[in-house]
């Protein structure tokens, strides 16, 4: 998973404003740190305020020069990082037992409240890198939520990956990433060259993926959520549209990890739409590289209208495809 463009930083000033730093307590009074881009206009009732939700154990630093775009479109931003990784990471991250549903339960839930607090009135968005689709789905506040854009969200299920890549993925996440653990008691991915630091609970709800996520969980955080039926039905709480982008050279998102994730969210409209680096005359954009800079005008524009409108641009509706969950369900069971 490593990428050298994961490490872009943010740019220092991207409007007349500055990135302010925050920190706010979760309900478990965890403390969860991020930036806020604000305007200081009186038309704030109308403006709405996007929340990122990073990838596993991306820096929300990566989503910045993205952020700072919103921004100068006329957004309010907020990017934060899930307790454990970045500026969220405790003092000793071994034995510290994290998981996705704690990012999505108690950080997400704490962000989308921070945003209603601190933004009232203004329509809340949410942009979801991978698993940050994933763990939006666990808030008890995700109702708050207007509209939500996602790049490659799913949740890692090993049979979903790209088929070509497939062993491989296995070996590297749902192996080796395990064993480090189990050694370190968390994953030392940075010294790997793999991506960030990692808490075990996450890497163990990665590692035991099942065709349903709710037949993943294991140890502390199984013992944290018993009512797993509750957990998925708040899924359905969410009535905001979502759409859902996939790249065609995705190993994570591929078309099944997509839109197995999407079947939960079975009270929104859902469209899935594809992606190919060919169309837009690159060789190539893989699991991260939506969020790059270099992308800023090939790519960038369909969330930007997606947001504001709510509808696809012109460029992106001809290979848009729409979810049928009917059939996605159907294909799943087997």
């Amino acid at each position: 998973m490593h990428n050298e463009e994961l490490t872009q930083p943010a740019p220092a000033n991207p409007n007349t404003t500055s990135p302010e730093p925050f920190t706010l307590a979760t309900s478990d009074g965890f403390p969860i740190k991020g930036v806020r881009w604000r305007h200081s206009g009186t038309d704030f009732p109308t403006r709405p305020v996007v929340i990122i939700n990073p990838a596993t154990s991306v820096l929300c630093r990566y989503y910045f020069r993205f952020a700072s775009f919103l921004f100068r479109h006329g957004f309010d931003v907020i990017a934060y990082d899930y307790r454990g990784i970045g500026e969220s990471r405790p003092a000793r991250l071994r034995g510290f037992n994290a998981s996705w549903v704690d990012w999505g339960y108690l950080d997400f839930d704490a962000v989308l409240r921070y945003a209603e607090r601190s933004f009232p009135g203004q329509p809340i968005d949410v942009v979801a890198h991978s698993a940050g689709g994933f763990v939006l789905g666990f808030a008890k506040s995700n109702h708050l939520i207007r509209q939500i854009f996602t790049v490659g969200a799913q949740y890692a299920y090993w049979r979903d990956y790209a088929p070509h890549s497939r062993v491989r993925m296995f070996a590297k996440w749902h192996v080796a990433m395990p064993l480090f653990t189990a050694v370190f008691g968390y994953f030392p991915a940075k010294r790997l060259g793999w991506m960030e630091d990692t808490p075990k609970g996450v890497v163990r709800e990665w590692a035991n993926s099942r065709a349903r996520f709710e037949e993943s969980w294991r140890g502390p955080s199984a013992a944290r959520y018993r009512d797993k039926r509750a957990l998925v039905q708040q899924f359905t709480a969410i009535k905001a549209p979502i759409l859902a982008v996939g790249i065609t050279d995705d190993e994570f998102g591929t078309v099944p990890a997509i839109e197995r994730l999407l079947v939960y969210f079975d009270k929104s409209a859902r469209t899935h739409l594809r992606i190919s680096p060919q169309s837009i005359q690159e060789r190539q954009i893989g699991h991260f590289g939506f969020f790059n800079s270099r992308f800023e005008h090939k790519l960038w524009p369909l969330p930007l209208e997606w947001l504001m409108t709510g509808r696809i641009p012109a460029a992106f509706s001809r290979i848009q495809t729409h979810f049928a969950p009917e059939s996605v369900l159907a294909a799943l069971s087997n």
